[in-house]
Protein backbone atom coordinates (compact mmCIF):
# COMPACT_ATOMS: atom_id res chain seq x y z
CA UNK A 1 0.00 0.00 0.00
CA UNK A 2 2.80 2.33 0.77
CA UNK A 3 4.28 2.00 -2.94
CA UNK A 4 0.72 2.47 -4.19
CA UNK A 5 0.49 5.72 -2.07
CA UNK A 6 3.98 6.63 -3.18
CA UNK A 7 3.27 6.13 -6.77
CA UNK A 8 -0.16 8.19 -6.60
CA UNK A 9 1.87 11.08 -5.04
CA UNK A 10 3.94 11.38 -7.57
CA UNK A 11 1.41 11.19 -10.10
CA UNK A 12 -0.44 14.08 -8.02
CA UNK A 13 3.24 15.96 -8.12
CA UNK A 14 4.15 15.96 -12.24
CA UNK A 15 0.57 16.72 -12.95
CA UNK A 16 1.00 19.65 -11.00
CA UNK A 17 4.44 20.58 -12.25
CA UNK A 18 2.86 19.95 -16.04
CA UNK A 19 0.17 22.16 -15.10
CA UNK A 20 2.78 24.89 -13.98
CA UNK A 21 5.00 24.72 -17.01
CA UNK A 22 1.84 25.00 -19.33
CA UNK A 23 0.28 28.06 -17.20
CA UNK A 24 3.70 29.16 -17.60
CA UNK A 25 4.52 28.97 -21.17
CA UNK A 26 0.70 29.99 -21.93
CA UNK A 27 1.87 33.34 -19.54
CA UNK A 28 4.74 33.52 -21.39
CA UNK A 29 2.84 33.65 -24.77
CA UNK A 30 0.26 35.87 -23.23
CA UNK A 31 3.37 38.12 -22.40
CA UNK A 32 4.17 38.65 -26.12
CA UNK A 33 2.85 40.83 -28.48
CA UNK A 34 0.87 39.35 -30.80
CA UNK A 35 0.86 40.26 -34.91
CA UNK A 36 -1.54 38.64 -37.26
CA UNK A 37 0.07 37.70 -40.75
CA UNK A 38 -1.85 37.36 -43.47
CA UNK A 39 -0.81 35.58 -46.28
CA UNK A 40 -1.67 33.20 -49.32
CA UNK A 41 1.34 30.99 -49.64
CA UNK A 42 0.67 26.92 -50.12
CA UNK A 43 2.12 23.65 -50.74
CA UNK A 44 5.89 23.52 -49.76
CA UNK A 45 5.95 27.95 -50.26
CA UNK A 46 3.43 28.01 -47.12
CA UNK A 47 5.36 25.21 -45.42
CA UNK A 48 8.56 26.72 -45.61
CA UNK A 49 6.79 30.42 -44.33
CA UNK A 50 5.61 28.29 -41.09
CA UNK A 51 8.94 27.11 -41.02
CA UNK A 52 10.50 30.31 -40.66
CA UNK A 53 7.94 32.26 -38.17
CA UNK A 54 8.18 28.88 -35.87
CA UNK A 55 11.50 29.64 -35.56
CA UNK A 56 11.13 33.45 -35.07
CA UNK A 57 8.55 32.68 -32.52
CA UNK A 58 10.72 30.07 -30.65
CA UNK A 59 14.37 32.61 -30.38
CA UNK A 60 12.75 35.85 -29.24
CA UNK A 61 10.53 36.62 -26.50
CA UNK A 62 8.47 39.80 -26.93
CA UNK A 63 6.63 38.83 -30.22
CA UNK A 64 4.40 36.33 -31.79
CA UNK A 65 3.58 36.15 -35.14
CA UNK A 66 0.39 33.90 -35.97
CA UNK A 67 0.74 33.21 -39.50
CA UNK A 68 -3.06 32.69 -41.45
CA UNK A 69 -3.03 31.18 -44.61
CA UNK A 70 -5.96 32.75 -46.73
CA UNK A 71 -5.71 29.76 -49.44
CA UNK A 72 -5.50 32.11 -52.88
CA UNK A 73 -4.90 35.91 -53.32
CA UNK A 74 -8.05 36.78 -54.60
CA UNK A 75 -9.60 35.89 -51.21
CA UNK A 76 -7.01 37.43 -49.38
CA UNK A 77 -7.86 40.93 -51.17
CA UNK A 78 -11.11 40.31 -50.27
CA UNK A 79 -10.52 39.00 -46.71
CA UNK A 80 -8.06 42.44 -46.14
CA UNK A 81 -11.03 44.42 -47.70
CA UNK A 82 -13.70 43.50 -45.36
CA UNK A 83 -11.50 43.50 -42.31
CA UNK A 84 -10.75 47.22 -43.29
CA UNK A 85 -13.88 47.82 -43.27
CA UNK A 86 -14.72 46.23 -39.68
CA UNK A 87 -11.43 47.52 -38.45
CA UNK A 88 -10.45 44.41 -37.74
CA UNK A 89 -7.86 44.02 -40.63
CA UNK A 90 -4.14 42.26 -39.54
CA UNK A 91 -0.86 43.61 -38.93
CA UNK A 92 1.39 42.22 -41.50
CA UNK A 93 -0.31 41.21 -45.38
CA UNK A 94 0.79 40.48 -48.38
CA UNK A 95 0.04 42.52 -50.58
CA UNK A 96 0.64 43.44 -54.88
CA UNK A 97 2.12 46.78 -55.47
CA UNK A 98 -1.30 47.82 -57.47
CA UNK A 99 -3.26 46.55 -54.21
CA UNK A 100 -0.91 48.96 -51.92
CA UNK A 101 -1.73 52.47 -54.49
CA UNK A 102 -5.16 51.31 -53.19
CA UNK A 103 -4.41 51.13 -49.59
CA UNK A 104 -2.24 54.14 -49.88
CA UNK A 105 -5.50 56.63 -51.28
CA UNK A 106 -7.32 54.87 -48.01
CA UNK A 107 -5.10 55.82 -45.31
CA UNK A 108 -4.67 52.25 -43.83
CA UNK A 109 -1.00 51.48 -44.26
CA UNK A 110 1.97 52.79 -42.16
CA UNK A 111 4.65 53.76 -45.01
CA UNK A 112 7.60 51.89 -44.58
CA UNK A 113 9.95 54.29 -44.21
CA UNK A 114 8.67 55.92 -40.89
CA UNK A 115 10.53 52.89 -39.67
CA UNK A 116 13.57 53.08 -41.63
CA UNK A 117 14.21 56.58 -40.63
CA UNK A 118 13.49 55.23 -36.95
CA UNK A 119 15.99 52.86 -37.25
CA UNK A 120 19.86 54.24 -38.22
CA UNK A 121 21.18 50.41 -38.24
CA UNK A 122 18.80 49.27 -40.98
CA UNK A 123 19.08 52.19 -42.89
CA UNK A 124 22.22 52.02 -43.38
CA UNK A 125 21.64 48.43 -45.22
CA UNK A 126 18.90 50.10 -47.91
CA UNK A 127 21.56 50.05 -50.48
CA UNK A 128 21.92 46.04 -49.73
CA UNK A 129 18.54 45.13 -51.40
CA UNK A 130 18.31 44.80 -55.31
CA UNK A 131 17.57 48.07 -56.37
CA UNK A 132 14.00 46.56 -58.13
CA UNK A 133 12.81 45.64 -55.07
CA UNK A 134 13.22 49.33 -52.90
CA UNK A 135 11.76 50.64 -56.58
CA UNK A 136 8.73 48.49 -57.04
CA UNK A 137 7.83 49.41 -53.25
CA UNK A 138 8.01 53.19 -53.40
CA UNK A 139 5.12 55.36 -54.60
CA UNK A 140 5.17 58.66 -54.54
CA UNK A 141 8.68 58.91 -53.21
CA UNK A 142 7.81 56.68 -49.83
CA UNK A 143 8.55 53.04 -49.41
CA UNK A 144 5.24 51.91 -48.31
CA UNK A 145 5.36 48.20 -48.62
CA UNK A 146 8.53 45.56 -48.56
CA UNK A 147 10.22 42.66 -50.66
CA UNK A 148 8.50 39.45 -49.67
CA UNK A 149 8.33 36.47 -52.07
CA UNK A 150 9.28 37.46 -55.52
CA UNK A 151 9.91 35.14 -58.27
CA UNK A 152 11.44 35.51 -61.50
CA UNK A 153 9.92 33.40 -64.66
CA UNK A 154 12.75 29.89 -65.46
CA UNK A 155 13.01 27.86 -68.40
CA UNK A 156 12.78 24.18 -66.62
CA UNK A 157 14.61 21.05 -69.44
CA UNK A 158 14.18 17.65 -69.66
CA UNK A 159 18.22 16.77 -70.12
CA UNK A 160 17.74 13.38 -70.86
CA UNK A 161 15.74 14.37 -73.86
CA UNK A 162 17.74 16.79 -74.95
CA UNK A 163 20.33 14.01 -75.09
CA UNK A 164 18.59 11.61 -76.73
CA UNK A 165 17.32 14.56 -80.03
CA UNK A 166 21.58 15.50 -79.80
CA UNK A 167 21.26 18.66 -78.26
CA UNK A 168 23.53 20.43 -75.48
CA UNK A 169 21.77 19.32 -72.34
CA UNK A 170 24.04 21.10 -70.35
CA UNK A 171 21.95 24.37 -71.44
CA UNK A 172 18.96 25.47 -72.25
CA UNK A 173 18.37 28.21 -75.57
CA UNK A 174 19.58 30.80 -75.19
CA UNK A 175 17.45 33.18 -77.68
CA UNK A 176 14.50 33.20 -79.10
CA UNK A 177 15.33 31.61 -82.01
CA UNK A 178 17.02 29.45 -80.57
CA UNK A 179 13.58 28.45 -78.50
CA UNK A 180 11.96 28.15 -81.96
CA UNK A 181 14.72 25.63 -82.88
CA UNK A 182 14.61 23.44 -79.77
CA UNK A 183 10.95 23.44 -80.22
CA UNK A 184 11.09 22.06 -83.27
CA UNK A 185 13.57 19.35 -82.87
CA UNK A 186 11.74 18.41 -79.54
CA UNK A 187 8.02 17.79 -81.09
CA UNK A 188 7.76 14.18 -82.29
CA UNK A 189 4.66 12.70 -84.24
CA UNK A 190 5.13 9.29 -82.40
CA UNK A 191 2.14 7.75 -84.51
CA UNK A 192 2.43 8.88 -87.69
CA UNK A 193 -0.40 10.25 -88.31
CA UNK A 194 0.56 13.54 -88.76
CA UNK A 195 0.55 15.09 -85.84
CA UNK A 196 3.03 16.10 -82.69
CA UNK A 197 2.68 13.77 -79.80
CA UNK A 198 5.45 14.84 -78.04
CA UNK A 199 5.76 18.63 -78.15
CA UNK A 200 8.67 21.36 -77.63
CA UNK A 201 6.84 23.15 -74.66
CA UNK A 202 3.13 24.86 -74.08
CA UNK A 203 1.91 28.08 -73.55
CA UNK A 204 -0.56 29.05 -70.76
CA UNK A 205 -2.48 32.60 -71.46
CA UNK A 206 0.04 34.61 -69.49
CA UNK A 207 0.47 38.02 -69.00
CA UNK A 208 3.96 37.83 -67.14
CA UNK A 209 5.25 36.18 -70.03
CA UNK A 210 4.26 38.49 -72.69
CA UNK A 211 5.67 41.43 -70.60
CA UNK A 212 9.00 39.33 -70.26
CA UNK A 213 8.72 39.15 -74.43
CA UNK A 214 7.53 42.67 -74.85
CA UNK A 215 11.14 44.27 -72.66
CA UNK A 216 12.92 41.63 -74.37
CA UNK A 217 12.13 42.81 -77.80
CA UNK A 218 12.80 46.67 -76.79
CA UNK A 219 9.39 47.57 -75.38
CA UNK A 220 7.68 49.09 -72.22
CA UNK A 221 4.42 48.53 -70.72
CA UNK A 222 3.76 52.00 -70.13
CA UNK A 223 5.44 55.32 -70.14
CA UNK A 224 7.64 57.19 -67.59
CA UNK A 225 4.65 59.00 -65.63
CA UNK A 226 2.30 55.41 -65.84
CA UNK A 227 -0.29 57.84 -67.50
CA UNK A 228 -0.36 56.09 -70.73
CA UNK A 229 0.20 52.53 -72.81
CA UNK A 230 3.64 51.31 -74.67
CA UNK A 231 2.80 48.03 -75.18
CA UNK A 232 1.20 48.58 -78.23
CA UNK A 233 4.41 49.30 -79.91
CA UNK A 234 5.91 47.13 -83.08
CA UNK A 235 7.98 45.45 -79.64
CA UNK A 236 4.78 44.42 -78.67
CA UNK A 237 3.39 43.17 -81.77
CA UNK A 238 6.60 41.38 -82.46
CA UNK A 239 6.22 39.58 -79.24
CA UNK A 240 2.47 38.55 -79.57
CA UNK A 241 3.44 37.06 -82.97
CA UNK A 242 7.03 34.80 -81.66
CA UNK A 243 4.32 33.03 -79.55
CA UNK A 244 1.45 32.94 -81.97
CA UNK A 245 3.34 31.32 -84.79
CA UNK A 246 5.20 28.72 -82.61
CA UNK A 247 1.49 27.96 -81.29
CA UNK A 248 -0.10 28.06 -84.97
CA UNK A 249 2.70 27.72 -87.63
CA UNK A 250 4.99 25.82 -86.21
CA UNK A 251 2.85 23.84 -84.06
CA UNK A 252 5.52 22.93 -81.54
CA UNK A 253 4.09 24.79 -78.68
CA UNK A 254 0.03 23.98 -77.08
CA UNK A 255 -1.88 26.02 -75.05
CA UNK A 256 -2.39 24.49 -71.84
CA UNK A 257 -4.37 25.75 -68.22
CA UNK A 258 -3.59 25.80 -64.34
CA UNK A 259 -1.23 22.79 -63.66
CA UNK A 260 -1.60 20.84 -67.26
CA UNK A 261 1.40 22.04 -68.52
CA UNK A 262 3.86 21.22 -65.04
CA UNK A 263 1.93 17.76 -65.44
CA UNK A 264 2.50 17.23 -68.86
CA UNK A 265 6.36 18.54 -68.54
CA UNK A 266 6.72 15.53 -65.78
CA UNK A 267 4.87 12.84 -67.84
CA UNK A 268 7.60 13.63 -71.13
CA UNK A 269 4.74 15.26 -72.92
CA UNK A 270 6.49 18.50 -73.60
CA UNK A 271 10.20 19.13 -73.21
CA UNK A 272 10.46 22.44 -72.15
CA UNK A 273 8.58 24.57 -69.27
CA UNK A 274 8.76 28.11 -68.88
CA UNK A 275 6.88 28.37 -65.72
CA UNK A 276 7.96 30.63 -62.13
CA UNK A 277 10.82 29.98 -60.21
CA UNK A 278 8.74 29.08 -57.60
CA UNK A 279 7.72 25.92 -59.75
CA UNK A 280 11.08 24.52 -59.36
CA UNK A 281 9.82 23.65 -55.99
CA UNK A 282 6.16 21.70 -56.37
CA UNK A 283 8.34 19.67 -59.56
CA UNK A 284 10.75 18.35 -56.68
CA UNK A 285 7.56 17.74 -54.68
CA UNK A 286 6.00 15.63 -57.61
CA UNK A 287 9.28 13.71 -58.20
CA UNK A 288 10.95 14.31 -61.35
CA UNK A 289 11.44 11.22 -63.60
CA UNK A 290 14.16 12.33 -64.96
CA UNK A 291 17.18 14.77 -65.11
CA UNK A 292 16.05 18.43 -65.04
CA UNK A 293 17.90 21.53 -66.64
CA UNK A 294 17.07 24.90 -65.60
CA UNK A 295 18.06 27.90 -67.23
CA UNK A 296 17.09 31.67 -67.87
CA UNK A 297 14.52 32.77 -70.06
CA UNK A 298 15.47 32.97 -73.78
CA UNK A 299 17.16 36.39 -74.59
CA UNK A 300 16.47 38.61 -78.11
CA UNK A 301 17.52 42.47 -78.14
CA UNK A 302 18.30 42.33 -74.10
CA UNK A 303 17.71 39.61 -71.07
CA UNK A 304 15.33 41.93 -69.07
CA UNK A 305 12.59 39.90 -66.95
CA UNK A 306 9.73 41.40 -64.55
CA UNK A 307 9.87 40.55 -61.09
CA UNK A 308 6.68 39.20 -59.59
CA UNK A 309 5.28 37.99 -56.29
CA UNK A 310 4.10 40.30 -53.55
CA UNK A 311 5.49 42.36 -50.79
CA UNK A 312 4.40 43.08 -46.93
CA UNK A 313 2.43 46.09 -45.84
CA UNK A 314 2.34 46.85 -42.29
CA UNK A 315 -1.26 48.35 -41.49
CA UNK A 316 -2.46 51.34 -39.10
CA UNK A 317 -3.06 50.08 -35.40
CA UNK A 318 -4.49 51.40 -32.44
CA UNK A 319 -1.85 50.29 -30.65
CA UNK A 320 1.77 51.41 -32.14
CA UNK A 321 3.29 48.93 -30.16
CA UNK A 322 2.27 45.89 -32.85
CA UNK A 323 2.89 48.09 -35.51
CA UNK A 324 7.11 48.71 -34.12
CA UNK A 325 6.44 44.34 -33.48
CA UNK A 326 5.76 44.13 -36.75
CA UNK A 327 8.39 45.59 -38.42
CA UNK A 328 10.79 43.70 -36.12
CA UNK A 329 9.19 40.81 -37.72
CA UNK A 330 9.51 42.16 -41.28
CA UNK A 331 13.72 43.06 -40.78
CA UNK A 332 14.48 39.76 -38.95
CA UNK A 333 12.94 37.71 -42.63
CA UNK A 334 14.25 39.93 -44.72
CA UNK A 335 17.92 39.75 -43.32
CA UNK A 336 20.45 37.88 -45.06
CA UNK A 337 20.22 34.72 -43.20
CA UNK A 338 16.86 34.30 -43.54
CA UNK A 339 16.01 35.58 -47.23
CA UNK A 340 18.61 33.19 -48.34
CA UNK A 341 16.74 30.28 -46.35
CA UNK A 342 13.61 31.38 -47.97
CA UNK A 343 15.26 30.98 -51.36
CA UNK A 344 16.62 27.91 -50.56
CA UNK A 345 13.63 26.74 -49.70
CA UNK A 346 10.96 27.58 -52.34
CA UNK A 347 13.10 29.43 -55.08
CA UNK A 348 11.54 32.71 -54.18
CA UNK A 349 14.43 35.21 -55.32
CA UNK A 350 16.43 36.49 -52.22
CA UNK A 351 15.65 39.75 -51.71
CA UNK A 352 19.26 41.12 -50.40
CA UNK A 353 22.47 41.00 -52.37
CA UNK A 354 24.10 40.02 -49.90
CA UNK A 355 22.11 36.53 -49.35
CA UNK A 356 24.33 35.68 -52.82
CA UNK A 357 27.42 35.25 -50.32
CA UNK A 358 25.75 32.98 -47.77
CA UNK A 359 27.11 29.31 -47.83
CA UNK A 360 24.05 27.65 -48.69
CA UNK A 361 23.06 29.86 -51.68
CA UNK A 362 26.36 29.83 -53.25
CA UNK A 363 26.40 26.04 -53.00
CA UNK A 364 23.35 25.68 -54.85
CA UNK A 365 24.26 27.46 -57.25
CA UNK A 366 27.43 26.02 -57.41
CA UNK A 367 25.66 23.05 -58.52
CA UNK A 368 23.46 24.53 -60.79
CA UNK A 369 24.57 27.05 -63.41
CA UNK A 370 21.67 27.27 -65.16
CA UNK A 371 19.72 28.42 -61.47
CA UNK A 372 22.70 30.31 -61.55
CA UNK A 373 21.82 32.73 -64.66
CA UNK A 374 18.40 32.97 -63.63
CA UNK A 375 19.36 34.75 -59.86
CA UNK A 376 21.66 37.01 -61.92
CA UNK A 377 19.34 38.60 -63.58
CA UNK A 378 18.04 40.08 -60.96
CA UNK A 379 20.82 42.81 -61.62
CA UNK A 380 18.46 43.73 -64.47
CA UNK A 381 15.16 43.11 -63.45
CA UNK A 382 11.81 45.46 -63.65
CA UNK A 383 8.89 45.62 -62.56
CA UNK A 384 4.80 45.99 -63.04
CA UNK A 385 3.60 49.10 -63.24
CA UNK A 386 2.22 50.45 -60.07
CA UNK A 387 -1.52 51.57 -60.59
CA UNK A 388 -4.40 49.57 -59.99
CA UNK A 389 -5.57 50.10 -63.53
CA UNK A 390 -2.69 47.95 -64.73
CA UNK A 391 -3.57 45.13 -62.37
CA UNK A 392 -7.29 45.48 -63.95
CA UNK A 393 -6.06 45.45 -66.74
CA UNK A 394 -3.70 42.13 -66.83
CA UNK A 395 -6.43 39.61 -67.29
CA UNK A 396 -8.18 41.96 -70.29
CA UNK A 397 -4.80 41.36 -72.15
CA UNK A 398 -5.03 37.91 -71.31
CA UNK A 399 -8.39 37.09 -72.25
CA UNK A 400 -8.94 39.57 -74.73
CA UNK A 401 -5.48 39.83 -76.23
CA UNK A 402 -3.71 37.05 -75.82
CA UNK A 403 -6.35 34.29 -76.08
CA UNK A 404 -8.26 36.10 -78.99
CA UNK A 405 -4.71 36.58 -80.43
CA UNK A 406 -3.79 33.03 -80.33
CA UNK A 407 -6.77 31.72 -81.69
CA UNK A 408 -6.80 33.51 -84.48
CA UNK A 409 -9.96 35.64 -84.00
CA UNK A 410 -7.99 39.45 -83.87
CA UNK A 411 -4.75 40.77 -85.18
CA UNK A 412 -2.00 41.68 -82.78
CA UNK A 413 -1.78 45.25 -83.53
CA UNK A 414 -5.56 45.39 -83.28
CA UNK A 415 -5.99 43.37 -80.09
CA UNK A 416 -3.22 45.76 -78.64
CA UNK A 417 -4.56 48.96 -79.62
CA UNK A 418 -8.07 47.80 -77.97
CA UNK A 419 -6.23 47.08 -74.70
CA UNK A 420 -3.90 50.01 -74.52
CA UNK A 421 -7.23 52.14 -75.56
CA UNK A 422 -8.99 50.81 -72.24
CA UNK A 423 -5.98 51.23 -70.32
CA UNK A 424 -5.84 55.08 -71.36
CA UNK A 425 -9.36 55.72 -70.83
CA UNK A 426 -9.79 54.06 -67.58
CA UNK A 427 -6.57 56.35 -65.94
CA UNK A 428 -8.04 59.39 -67.69
CA UNK A 429 -11.62 58.62 -65.77
CA UNK A 430 -9.66 58.19 -62.60
CA UNK A 431 -7.66 60.79 -62.81
CA UNK A 432 -10.84 63.31 -63.42
CA UNK A 433 -12.67 61.77 -60.56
Amino acid sequence: MKNYYGFKLSIIIISVLMIISCSAKQKQKQDKIEIKFWHALGGPLGDALTQLVDEYNREQDSIFVRVISMGNYQALSQKLMASLQASNQPEIAQVFESWTANFISGDVLVPIDEFIDADPAFKAQIDDFYPVFIQSNTINGKIWSFPFNKSLRVLFYNKDAFYRAGLDYERGPKAWDDFKHYAKVMSIDTNNDGDYDVFGSTFAISAWQFENLLLQAGGRIMNDQLTEARFNSPAGIEAIKFMADLLNNEKTVYLSTGYDGQNDFLSGKIAMLESSSVTYAYLQESGIPFNLGVAAIPEYKNNKSIVSGTNVAIFKMKDKEKEKAAWEFIKWFTDTKQTARFSEMTYYMPVRKSAMHEDNIKAMLAENKGLADVYAMLETADYEPQIPEWFELRKYIEEQVIEKVFRGILQPKEALDHAADKLNKEIKKNTIE
